[in-house]
């Protein structure tokens, strides 16, 4: 059995708004008297669009009815339309992310992004897209090594570190190629973002908005902002000027970086620094490239161009967001897609007290979130027990309606993520005990942790399968 899904990306970033239809092709890969065992089994790219500036009415406000225009005549150019459509992400990223009616924007293109596609800004989860888009995920598993996609746009410098496939940490940064903005014919500054304004100060670099600015001037600038990539990198010691251009969390460091790519719009000025007009874009994206270029970086971690630049998030994005659960589900309800529902994890259970701590644990964690006043939905993750004997099943089923107590009625389902292969056996179980009164998604094949929100899409493969996308906001270690 084989069935294709079609997948959508969406990038409205700092500088440009672009968009990729990949075909995502699941199969059953199990004998015809074996477990179905549905994996995806091939992502391709069969439509990009053109990059375009993202339009914006000013400085704070994006364009949402052009922002619109642009997504509907790229969906008229592929010969598809939103209903065709399975999954994917709408990624607001960058400084755009923060403008005022970022939210708005999000709202107004839900209908042209079929039922289950993500629409997130989180930092983090936008790096890992534009690692995994630009290749630096599968570098990294195909060396075995520890590898570091900077993806720099116009507003914001994300990084992801892969080792061995899988994400280890994550920063952002607010280091763009737009967050200077400058005529290119009078060189007369229009825009200078704040914190880009306190970094000059700090270097003692003269730079005012309304005043013409030499390319000297210019370059100091850049130098500033890629001495902060050094120490973020841990090619140089940490500074106050780091701390104030990350936008949350530093990296860990504690690890030796093997390789480092770079994608965004400003890479292709690392990998090419041509010798065009440096203002060509009205900013100093080029001179940040070329600033790049020349620093320590390339010197002491070796550099490889990955397989996209400005591409990488809206491919990731569109081709990279969506896992398929196992094989072995229950759902009791044709309830989906269910959306932005907040993961909480307990404790690993396992051994024979798995009843009283399974319970307490669920209990526990169940005070994080404010069930009683506005009944928010929770989706509950278990690591689960590989090959339960029934009494197992019994016994965590009972553990888990325990343990959510008087929580339960605030539940419009009991949502179970399970990481071991058992959700068919367990929903059922679920079910049974609950007397059909609740109704249960009960799913397996999938790894989550506290503070992730999961989105679960209509299902797919003759019903066994749903696909999935996990939104990882935060990294803790």
């Amino acid at each position: 059995m084989k069935e294709e899904i079609l997948s959508v990306g969406i990038d409205i970033g700092t500088s440009t708004t672009q968009l990729v239809f990949s075909s995502i092709l699941i199969e059953n890969t199990a004998s015809d008297f074996s477990v179905p065992r549905i994996e995806i089994k091939e992502k391709k790219i069969i439509y990009e669009s053109k990059i375009y500036f993202t339009p914006l009415i000013n400085y704070e406000t994006i364009d949402a009815a052009r922002v619109r225009a642009i997504i509907e005549n790229e969906y008229e150019k592929a010969g598809l339309s939103p209903g065709q459509i399975s999954t994917g992400a709408v990624i607001i990223t960058g400084e755009t992310a923060r403008k005022e009616n970022a939210s708005s924007v999000l709202e107004s293109l839900a209908g042209l992004a079929g039922e289950f596609v993500v629409a997130t800004a989180g930092p983090d989860l936008e790096a890992i897209i534009a690692g995994k888009g630009a290749g630096t995920e599968r570098l990294s598993r195909d060396e075995g090594c520890v590898a570091a996609n900077l993806d720099i746009g116009g507003g914001t410098t994300n990084v992801a570190v892969f080792k061995d496939g899988e994400v280890i940490d994550t920063a952002c940064l607010d280091i763009g190629g737009r967050l200077l903005r400058l005529s290119k014919n009078t060189q007369v500054v229009e825009y200078i973002a704040p914190k880009i304004k306190k970094l000059a100060e700090g270097a003692r670099i003269s730079i005012r908005e309304n005043q013409s600015v030499t390319v000297g001037t210019a370059e100091a600038v850049c130098a500033e902002m890629t001495k902060t990539l050094e120490e973020v990198l841990g090619l140089a010691p940490k500074s106050k000027a780091l701390e104030m251009m990350l936008t949350g969390r530093d990296l860990r460091r504690s690890y030796a970086i093997d390789y480092i790519t770079f994608s965004g719009g400003v890479a292709d000025h690392i990998y090419n620094p041509g010798d065009g007009e440096i203002f060509k874009f009205d900013d100093i994206g080029i001179l940040l490239g070329k600033a790049i270029r020349k620093s320590s970086i390339p010197q002491r971690i070796k550099m490889k161009k990955p397989y996209e630049t400005i591409r990488a998030t809206v491919v990731g994005a569109g081709a990279h967001t969506v896992e398929i659960s196992g094989s072995t589900i229950t759902y009791t309800k044709k309830c989906f897609p269910l959306k932005n529902i907040p993961i909480l994890k307990a404790s690993h259970e396992d051994g024979p007290e798995i009843t009283e701590r399974l319970a307490e644990s669920i209990s526990q964690k169940l005070e994080l979130y404010d069930l009683q006043s506005g009944g928010q939905q929770v989706a509950l993750a278990l690591k689960g027990v590989k090959n339960p004997a029934f009494s197992q099943l019994v016994t965590i089923a009972e553990s888990i309606i325990r343990g959510m107590g008087k929580h339960l009625g605030t539940q419009e389902y009991l949502i179970i993520v399970v990481e071991n292969d058992m959700a068919k056996a367990l929903g059922q179980t679920l079910y049974s005990k609950l007397r059909g009164e609740k109704h249960v998604v009960c799913i397996d094949g999938i790894s989550v942790e506290n503070g992730d929100y999961i989105d679960i899409g209509k299902p797919l493969g003759d019903g066994r399968v749903v696909p999935v996308v996990i939104k990882t906001l935060i990294f803790n270690f």
